[in-house]
């Protein structure tokens, strides 16, 4: 028999890259039969909440006294190296320790197994396969629930109860199942699959010579990176991109903004060959109302690289390049009898008729027929729904998404920041030009956006250091 390690821990969330383990509850069961138990509280270095404490019953005081996870590292891959990590909804412990491990420079990797996926499989007229219904189920004998080792010694009693209730061969056949790993490239380590995180992010394929071959988001990179490898391949020649796959990086990020932002910056550094960005904006542009007396506005072009950080006046549309933007205004010259003389769309010659109103389209104003004041009005009419969204603040903003801080400047995305000193950096950084995909992702989330505060006396933007509100203090145990 195969050396199994039964593991149960307690946190102070479910986030494990923010949370912390609380206690350690582990059963070795060695090849020969021997049983030995081990449970340790930890000191997490940040607070218990009132409804963890009251779950698990684990406080702040009885914590206050425990040793660190660095100090237990050692002993606990000790009694878990070489061993079949077994868990109820196992990805949760095992993540939760990896996290703590990298933390501490350290690479973790076992062979894992759900008991829950494994009651799925053994008991699928049941609906239900949490811990509770396994011990109403299988009359499992719990000292105390929501302790490290009570936990452990529950999965334990219910790989016994199995064992004596199943046949082998039925077992083996659900253990398979569940460590069926996808067809993966013959030059990608195997390894990888333990190491993918369950979390939101973006991950990118590189081939032969570390060239990218594919850069994707998740709300899971492990369901959608493994994903990529199975019978059926989505997209016609993914299965062709997947078998030059030679290494995966990802990063990993707080939420599906971050991933979003991350994916689109990636996309154009990187330029993947599955998946080519729009193209760089060196020719996009947007349409601008400037004053031209008399009462008339009239739409001038404009570079999206010339835009500021707040623009002052309203802009119309993101457009590839100059004669995408004609093309739209002159369909809505059209739709809504415009004149192209004071839309710059034909030479201006005062009292002649526009190419429009010769076709009996125009109403007119280029030959007084109706006031510059009117078709302005109408003007504006027409291009509300090309209307961007304007940059609400003088200055930065930040949009907050778990532990990280999305920095932003006249929708100008200048990177994430999880402290104080990585949020300065990025002050100090120049900022990259307008992007009209970063633009589409932010101007969904203005009503999440803060301002960054300014200091008290400053007077022009981008002249002092600004405030970050602090975002990388947490509470500490006692």
């Amino acid at each position: 028999m195969r050396p199994l390690a039964f593991i149960d821990l307690e946190t102070t969330g479910a986030t494990a890259t923010h949370d912390r383990i609380t206690e350690i509850g582990i059963i070795e069961v060695d090849a020969d039969g021997s049983v030995r138990e081990w449970q340790q509280l930890v000191n997490p270095g940040i607070l218990i909440s009132p409804f963890i404490e009251q779950l698990t019953g684990i406080s702040n005081e009885m914590v206050a006294g425990a040793p660190p996870f660095g100090a237990i590292a050692a002993e606990t891959m000790k009694r878990l190296e070489g061993r079949l990590f077994i868990a109820h909804n196992a990805r949760f412990d095992y993540g939760f320790l990896k996290s703590e491990f990298k933390r501490l420079d350290i690479v973790f990797r076992a062979s894992v197994l759900c008991t829950v996926k494994l009651s799925r499989a053994l008991f699928p007229e049941h609906r239900r396969h949490n811990l509770d219904s396994l011990i109403e189920r299988h009359s499992l004998q719990a000292a105390a629930r929501h302790r490290a080792l009570a936990d452990a010694q529950l999965i334990f009693q219910f790989w016994q109860k199995i064992h004596q209730e199943r046949c082998s061969d039925e077992i083996e056949a659900a253990l398979r199942a569940q460590n069926a790993h996808p067809s993966l490239p013959p030059h990608l380590d195997p390894g990888i699959v333990d190491e993918l995180p369950e979390g939101p992010g973006v991950y990118i394929f590189h081939g032969e010579n570390d060239r990218p071959l594919h850069v994707g988001r998740a709300k899971d990179i492990r369901q959608r990176v493994l994903s990529h490898f199975s019978d059926k391949p989505g997209k016609t020649g993914e299965g062709e991109i997947v078998q030059q796959v030679r290494r995966i990086d990802w990063i990993e990020t707080a939420g599906e903004i971050g991933a979003q932002l991350r994916e689109t910056t990636l996309l154009k550094a990187l330029q993947p060959m599955s998946k080519r960005p729009a193209g760089p904006d060196d020719e996009a542009c947007t349409w601008r109302l400037v004053d031209a007396g008399d009462g008339w506005l009239r739409p001038q072009l404009t570079a999206l690289a010339d835009i500021g950080s707040g623009p002052a006046m309203a802009c119309y549309g993101l457009f590839k390049q100059a004669r995408e933007a004609k093309t739209v205004l002159r369909a809505l010259a059209e739709s809504h009898h415009l004149c192209d003389m004071l839309l710059g769309l034909e030479e201006f010659r005062p009292g002649e008729a526009c190419l429009g109103h010769r076709k009996r389209r125009c109403k007119g104003a280029c030959v007084g027929q109706e006031t510059y004041a009117r078709h302005t009005v109408r003007l504006i009419s027409a291009l509300v729904g090309l209307k961007l969204v304007s940059w609400p603040f003088v200055g930065p903003a930040l949009i907050r998404e778990g532990e990280e801080a999305h920095l932003i400047d006249g929708w100008r995305y200048l990177g994430t920041a999880r402290s104080d000193e990585e949020l300065h950096a990025l002050l100090d950084d120049r900022p990259p030009p307008f992007d009209r995909a970063i633009y589409k992702i932010l101007a969904k989330q203005v009503g999440r956006m803060t301002a960054l505060p300014r200091p008290a006396g400053s007077v022009e933007p981008g002249a002092e250091t600004w405030h970050t509100g602090r975002i990388d203090t947490p509470e500490v145990a006692p």
